[in-house]
């Protein structure tokens, strides 16, 4: 048996509002919207992980998702621009990443990264 994919569920009382964080910001596609459930993603193969945490690395707090992106700078742009909690700053970390934290519209803390 192999493992074909893995689904972040988030609780939302408004799933409208994932929208603009998860597609107008970070560009994922709306591959479903049945007006209880709405998933954002991408067409494209993806690694399947999960990452099981003491804390979040460089004494941050554990991030409930992390999202690697092929332009930090510019994601990091967008999510200040459009107002979003940034709760770590863009940082260049000691492991090779290239990071920043922000919440998302439901309160849940975001670890945005690319590879350096």
């Amino acid at each position: 048996m192999k493992v074909k994919r893995i689904v972040a569920n988030v609780q939302a009382k408004n799933i409208g509002d994932a929208k603009r964080f998860y597609e107008d910001i970070l560009g994922l596609e709306n591959l479903m919207d049945l007006g209880w459930i709405a998933t954002y993603g991408s067409n494209t193969t993806s690694i399947v992980q999960m990452s099981f945490m003491k804390e979040g690395g460089s004494g941050t707090a554990v991030p409930d998702i992390s999202i690697e992106v092929d332009n930090v700078d510019e994601a990091y742009k967008r999510m200040t621009e459009g107002r979003f909690k940034i709760e770590y700053t863009i940082t260049d970390e000691p492991w090779g990443v290239r990071r920043f934290f922000v919440r998302d519209p439901f309160g849940k803390l975001v670890n945005i990264l690319s590879h350096t």
